[in-house]
């Protein structure tokens, strides 16, 4: 039997923190991954894809505001604009993925499924919203557009302006994980929990509705592979392998760690929640729940023996 390996691609994936977002970036980027995500395949893997949203949501919100401004359109809430980037992101990574496939005579079915993930409407996250949406503006615009909106904006920890913050619950159940499963183990490659999911939360019994808010991805790509009894997951970044003492002279990779070594790391400030941190509490989450190895790695490294940093049990 073939094994299970969920895949959560890094935001780089579709676009560069220096591009601007047109779809002919997007396409590129995504064939660009598609490639590397054939490696995986041909070692005979089934795979989920998961990815993020974080600039394109945004953006589909600044065209909501601007829409509503000019024309007198009815602003869509987070959970429907998170929706919308499931549906254009899926579609551009089926494409491309699909041209890579056939381009090395691969024939496999590719699915976008839109993936509702249940939140608790309880959760602390929504009087402490920390998850960065949108583009990044400097401290004026950030304030001038607080007081217009009445949003929420934050310094990005590395340095590169202030953005919009948005609440970000704790995953709790991957809705249709399922059918997800089946679809994947049955050879297919399905994209799902895009964006981390749409969040949603009972607002009664037995019904369903939508909540302002973006759920972090690899949070949830973790939660996903968890409950799909997935045999590896990997965690795409912009770097190689993780490391201590991120950009200072002390840096040093690091090959393999246990979950305990990776709680310490994180306890003493390491991976910031900017930055790796979310990867290396989706790590250990997902390890801890599986005890299953976990890789976070560069996307030009995914199915290369030894790439990456590898996160385990014991």
């Amino acid at each position: 039997m073939k094994k299970l390996a969920v895949v959560a691609l890094g935001g780089n994936a579709l676009l560069q923190s220096d591009q601007k977002g047109t779809i002919s970036e997007q396409e590129k980027n995504a064939f660009a991954t598609s490639e590397c995500l054939l490696k995986l395949i041909q070692r005979d893997y089934n795979i989920v894809i998961t990815h993020g949203n974080g600039p394109q949501v945004g953006n589909i919100m600044l065209a909501n505001t601007a829409g509503n401004k000019v024309y007198g359109l009815p602003e869509m809430p987070l959970d429907i604009c998170v929706a919308y980037s499931q549906g254009f992101i899926g579609y551009i990574i089926e494409q491309q993925l699909k041209n890579v496939l056939q381009a090395s005579d691969i024939e496999r079915d590719i699915i976008t499924i839109a993936t509702q993930v249940l939140v608790n409407k309880d959760d602390p996250a929504f009087k402490n919203p920390t998850k960065p949406i949108g583009p990044f503006y400097t401290k004026e615009e950030a304030e001038k557009y607080a007081r217009e909106t009445g949003s929420v904006y934050r310094e990005d920890s590395a340095g590169r302006g202030w953005r919009k913050v948005v609440a970000s619950p704790k995953p709790l159940v991957i809705i249709n994980k399922k059918a997800i499963e089946k679809i994947a183990r049955e050879g297919h490659i399905v994209i799902a929990v895009g964006g981390g999911g749409i969040p949603v939360y009972f607002v009664a019994p037995n019904k369903l509705q939508g909540i302002d808010a973006v759920i972090d991805k690899d949070l949830a790509s973790a939660l996903l592979a968890s409950q799909i009894n997935a045999d590896k997951f990997f965690i795409l970044t912009d770097v190689p392998k993780v490391c201590l003492n991120y950009n200072t002279p002390q840096e040093k990779t690091i090959d393999r760690m246990t979950i305990a070594e990776a709680q310490q790391y994180l306890d003493e400030g390491q991976f910031p929640d900017g930055s790796m941190g979310p990867k290396i509490k989706a790590a250990i989450r997902f390890v801890e729940n599986s005890g299953k190895d976990a890789i976070i790695t560069k996307t030009t490294l995914l199915g290369i023996d030894n790439g990456g940093t590898r996160i385990t049990l014991v």
